[in-house]
């Protein structure tokens, strides 16, 4: 167990700015990684491997990506006992995203709203984090590195930034995740349509294509969806992923509804709604994710998991893994063992 409980850090976090803490605990975080430091946080990573997307897991528990956008902290988060850790969304070129604040939280409902709007250093300084890494992928954690495009990129233009994006990372990838849902970035989930999703993953299949060839390696791809889709375009996204031969789906982004808030502090915000009011319309998604795929077919659930209960129920509605972000910052380290143990449980 960590030297320092969660309990004791909340408060003291919780009393700043959304962002101010996030930054405050991730620089932290890349500063004290793989040193005796370390131990203040790190735990031991639940034993459940499994093989998913022909990739084995350490456990079915991992970081969502939008938490470590750069990817400075993997080793770091990778020792809260985490099977696989997601970073990025990573965009071409650097950008500051949306003005602040951007990041507020919503504590009766534990849920965060965030229009945050692919903030990063680009792909190069993004690349560079992720060669410095050592220790997690060492100890067989699982690296899934996400893509998006540029904000000044005309949503025409969208599939060129995609394919720099996964040309860069796929040497460096344990699986890529191309994120089509984030509601922050205009017009991004017009990419969710049919014949927008059919050109783009055709374009990112072919080049996957020369890309496992020139490198010798079959790297997974998978693609990220939103929570806000009727049933017949979950059944268009089922579709052209088996069409295009994705490898697996993450459901879901962020919402932007505000059903589950209305009349809280913060809930008319504009941006992604995560954590505890994500939750159902998430394992909705999933569900019908899983009748249209079948059985085999990889589906990483993410959406509200704050508990070892929530994790049991998105595999319950199909996922074979599970991810967490706003979890992490309102449980802490504890919430990764607690949902690791009750995924090893028998059903």
């Amino acid at each position: 167990m960590s030297i320092v409980p969660y309990a004791l850090a909340r408060p003291f976090l919780f009393g700043l700015d959304p962002e101010q803490a996030h930054e405050l605990t991730l620089n932290a975080i890349a500063g004290l990684q793989n040193t005796p430091a370390q131990c203040l946080w790190s735990q031991a990573r639940v034993d459940d491997p499994v093989s998913v997307a022909g990739l084995k897991f350490p456990n079915r528990v991992g970081l969502a990506a939008g938490l470590d956008k750069n990817g400075r902290c993997i080793d770091g988060l990778g020792a809260m006992g985490f099977g696989f850790i997601e970073v990025g969304t990573v965009t071409p070129k650097a950008q500051p995203g949306n003005p602040k604040p951007r990041m507020f939280r919503l504590k009766e409902a534990n849920a965060l709203i965030n229009r945050l709007g692919f903030n990063n250093e680009g792909l190069d300084a993004f690349l560079a984090n992720v060669q410095r890494a050592r220790s997690f992928r060492a100890a067989g954690g699982v690296l899934g590195l996400n893509i998006g495009k540029n904000a000044a990129t005309p949503i025409e233009n969208a599939v060129d930034d995609y394919l720099i994006g996964l040309a860069g990372v796929y040497p460096h990838a344990d699986y890529v995740t191309v994120n089509i849902s984030s509601p922050n970035t205009k017009n991004l989930r017009a990419l969710q349509s049919d014949e927008a999703l059919d050109a783009l993953l055709s374009a990112l299949q072919q080049r996957k294509q020369q890309l496992q060839t020139e490198h010798r390696r079959n790297v997974p791809m998978f693609v990220k969806i939103a929570p806000d889709l009727d049933e017949s375009q979950v059944a268009v996204i089922a579709t052209t992923l088996k069409k295009n031969g994705i490898d697996g789906v993450i459901a879901t982004n962020t919402t932007i509804s505000r059903e589950a808030v209305q009349g809280q502090p913060h809930a008319e915000e504009t941006g992604g709604l995560s954590g505890t009011p994500v939750f159902e319309a998430s394992n909705r998604v999933i569900r019908q994710l899983r009748a249209e795929l079948g059985s085999g077919y990889p589906i990483i659930g993410v959406g509200g998991v704050m508990s070892g209960a929530a994790a049991r129920a998105k595999r319950d509605a199909g996922a074979d893994l599970v991810q967490i972000y706003t979890g992490l910052i309102y449980r802490g380290a504890p919430l990764v063992r607690e949902a690791a143990l009750a995924l090893k449980a028998p059903r």
